[in-house]
């Protein structure tokens, strides 16, 4: 993503014509008092009409608009050259999504232990939001959301103590427990001991279009149950988080806070088509907030409900990305330079080696590490891949048959 390098140290994502009046000359005796006359007093009496008309807007935009014929649903107006847009279409869509969804949103506190070299073990606390998926107490979050797991030299955040939910118009705290966790995608599965929920409607994040409606739906700062409005500003946006976790993600000008991760992003038909997960922070920066499209997180959380994991195919090792000028100062072709090989992995097995370069996978040529997974992950645990390496100058074709990751492996 390109950003104007003088920001960019600064900018961070953190997870609206009267008629014609013809007359006709009369002939005859009494033209000025039959004829001028009542016509000079029309002429007057129309203006002062308009005049007192225009001055009251429910009756000027009465006179605008009559006779005008609609253009569209959404409120907008064709009169004349004028396009006229009314905002009660968009007020009454605001209010029906916001009336719709709202149920199916929930607040999310987590309790746990931070231990500092410098204040001891501290009890604390941070919120989040919620979807529910079914009535029986399933709810998508963010992974960061409810896995507060961290540690530097100076402290250590335990797991979470205590995971709580709270229901729209309803201050009981439901003790919730974790179904399952992906670091990879941010998405989480809890579940609370209760029935009769609201679930939410699913969109289809694939048929979403630059400049529609979207509203941001959750719990900014503690203040449950709020909406915020704009558009869609952009989708398949590239983002990498601060965490170096790169993500396509929808982007979004509604307002999204710390608070809103794990929250809805909804169309105008009040269904979700994203899970609000990150915004883009910084003097320069207004109005840039993203969500994971609904699409990619639905067989996420199915697996999560289903599995309490997700289940990735797995080659085993671990690389870097050649670019030109770094191949040639080094005798090396571009593509993926093999850093290390795990043990008993797929890649152990088909004769991979430290040093090697990856330079297709499946007869597709690659540069990269993103491209070699994205070619890797169409597959399924168990079946077979073909990669090109160059070792020594030489090419040679190895086949690796795909494993099941580890869930602290990437590739």
């Amino acid at each position: 993503m390109e950003e104007n390098k003088d920001n960019k140290e600064n900018n961070k994502f953190k997870f609206a014509k009267p008629s014609k009046i013809e007359t006709k000359e009369k002939k005859g005796p009494g033209f000025g008092k039959s004829v001028l006359l009542p016509f000079c007093s029309g002429i007057i009496g129309a203006a002062l009409v308009v005049g007192v008309c225009f001055g009251i807007p429910s009756v000027k935009n009465n006179l605008l608009t009559a006779g005008s014929s609609t253009s569209t649903s959404t409120g907008t107006q064709s009169v004349g050259t004028q396009n006229l847009v009314s905002l009660n279409d968009y007020t009454g869509t605001a209010t029906a999504v916001a009336a719709k969804v709202l149920p199916s949103i929930v607040g999310i506190n987590v309790q746990y232990t931070v231990n500092s070299i410098f204040s001891g073990s501290q009890s604390a606390e941070a919120e989040g939001s919620g979807i529910i998926l079914s009535e029986d107490g399933y709810i998508l979050t963010n992974n960061h959301v409810v896995s507060s797991s961290d540690a530097s030299s100076y402290y250590q955040v335990s797991e979470a103590n205590k995971i709580t939910v709270t229901l729209y118009n309803d201050t009981t705290e439901y003790e919730a427990k974790v179904i399952g966790t992906d670091s990879q995608t941010d998405l989480a599965v809890i579940k609370i001991d209760k029935s009769g929920l609201t679930a939410a409607e699913l969109g289809d994040s694939d048929s979403i279009t630059v400049g529609e409606f979207a509203m941001a739906i959750g719990n900014p700062l503690g203040m449950q149950s709020s909406v915020t409005s704009g558009i869609i500003s952009a989708v398949d946006r590239e983002i990498t988080s601060d965490e170096g976790t790169t993500y396509n993600l929808i982007q979004t000008d509604a307002a999204i806070n710390s608070g809103n991760s794990g929250g809805a992003l909804v169309n105008g038909s009040g269904q979700v088509i994203g899970i609000n997960t990150l915004k883009l922070e910084g003097t320069s920066v207004e109005g840039m907030g993203f969500a994971i499209p609904i699409n990619s997180a639905k067989p996420i959380f199915e697996q999560l409900i289903s599995d309490g994991k997700v289940a990735r195919p797995y080659i085993g090792l671990s690389g870097r990305d050649l670019d030109e000028k770094t191949a040639k100062a080094n005798n090396l072709v571009e593509g993926v330079y093999v850093v290390s090989v795990e043990a008993f992995s797929g890649a152990e097995k088909a004769g991979i080696k430290a040093g090697d370069v990856i330079i297709q996978i499946d007869g597709k040529d690659i540069k990269t590490m993103d491209e070699l997974n994205e070619i890797k992950n169409t597959h399924k645990i168990g079946d077979e891949i073909t990669l090109k390496i160059n070792r020594n100058g030489k090419e040679m074709d190895v086949k690796v048959t795909l494993q099941e990751q580890p869930s602290e492996n990437n590739n």
